[in-house]
């Protein structure tokens, strides 16, 4: 038993939250940029839309990258592009994901429960607050059975003891799959 809690605590870090989520294409970002001219930075600072090739096209620079990127790391990758461009020296640049939680990503509960399917992912969701949102666990599901697949590794789980211990309940991310055996 003891060896199966140090193997789970070993396997949680790659399971761990991360605040910052990838941006995609079609996400929309709100990016404003200081320590310039007000007048270009009214002209710099509002809403993009990440294109389909994964950018944004950005005043005086064009195209930057923004898809697989995470917010603080597009922020540097603006403030770059202008120092690179050598239009502004030294601009600071906030990014934030417009709307917050997006309602395209998802969260997959395949088995188990009442509603299987995908779930609205909201930021700080656990396992447990998704399989509640697909309707909980169905009269043949086997929560000591679960597995969590996120970027292709598997992390099994006993439900049990995250129901009887909130903080094994595990944070998701968006694109996990929950796999409870029936």
């Amino acid at each position: 038993m003891k060896a199966c809690l140090g193997l789970l605590l070993l396997a949680l870090p790659a399971f761990a939250e991360n605040t910052e989520l990838p941006l995609k294409a079609g996400d929309r970002v709100a990016l404003s940029i200081g320590g310039i001219l007000e007048s270009d930075a009214a002209q710099i600072s509002r809403v993009y839309s990440i294109s389909d090739s994964g950018t944004i096209n950005l005043v005086h620079v064009g195209e930057v990258k923004a898809a697989g990127l995470k917010p603080s790391a597009l922020q540097r990758a603006v403030q770059d592009a202008y120092i690179k461009s050598e239009i502004y020296t030294r601009p600071v640049v906030n990014v934030t994901i417009d709307g917050g939680n997006t309602p395209d990503r998802m969260v997959y509960v395949v088995s188990g429960c009442r509603k299987n399917g995908p779930v609205a992912y909201n930021a700080g969701m656990t396992i447990m607050k998704a399989i509640s949102v697909a309707g909980g666990l169905n009269e043949f599901a086997r929560p000591k059975n679960t597995k969590l697949i996120r970027a292709g590794k598997t992390l099994e789980l006993d439900l049990r003891n995250v129901t009887s211990d909130t903080a094994k309940d595990i944070k998701l991310e968006p694109e996990d799959q929950i796999l409870i055996s029936e």
